[in-house]
């Protein structure tokens, strides 16, 4: 009789590997960015994100406490990248005495940039994917573009005053208004329609004088 091949119990059985610490958390969240991906997907829940990783929903559960911690996780991601790309801006700025509109167009360009790059996650930043999520989390999501604002007000306003100018008030409004409404149709397209397709120019619109 042969020999037969040794169980994982067994003397001489190959070790099973195991993810290093956090590897296994990136992993869930890789996943569930992907999945985001898919246009027009539905609610994404635990056990289809499971079956995706083939992993058991408790193996998720071990990592992240629920769902929503999942969601949030990724939005420290997205928060992260975009306002290290802002101060790498407002930073070169400081270098190079570009003026609060070049700054602005630069920051929006950047965030556009971004969202086309990862889809799963402008799909995150415009709320689509948090329709039939806990509220709190689309409420974290109309922080990033409030903070954004700020950040664009800063730039814009008036160098002989402590404080942004009512003109500068009003184009960074209108700049976040342009990029979500860019962001929005880029995801409604099914990622189809380009968001970054005469950003420039339009942003040179509403960041002139007059």
């Amino acid at each position: 009789m042969s020999s037969a091949e040794p169980t994982p119990d067994q003397p001489g059985a190959p070790a099973r590997k195991r993810p290093k610490p956090g590897e296994r958390r990136l992993q869930i969240l890789q996943g569930l960015a992907a999945m985001l991906e898919q246009p027009g997907a539905e609610r994404i829940t635990t056990a289809a994100l499971a079956a995706r990783l083939e992993v058991s929903e408790a193996a998720l559960y071990r990592h992240f406490a629920s769902k929503a911690q999942m969601f949030e996780a990724l939005m420290d991601y997205i928060e992260s990248s975009i306002f290290t790309l802002v101060q790498q801006v407002q930073q070169r700025a400081q270098t190079q005495a570009s003026s609060g509109a070049e700054q602005v167009q630069l920051m929006a360009s950047l965030t556009v940039e971004f969202a086309e790059k990862n889809p799963g996650m402008c799909r995150v930043m415009v709320g689509d994917a948090l329709v039939l999520e806990h509220a709190r989390l689309q409420e974290r999501m109309n922080l990033l573009f409030d903070k954004l604002e700020s950040n664009f007000k800063q730039a814009l306003r008036d160098l002989d005053t402590p404080t942004p100018t009512v003109h500068a008030n009003l184009q960074a409004s209108a700049v976040v208004a342009l990029l979500m409404g860019r962001l929005q149709r880029f995801v409604r397209s099914g990622f189809k329609r380009s968001a970054s397709l005469h950003l420039k120019e339009s942003l040179a619109l509403l960041l002139s004088k007059h």
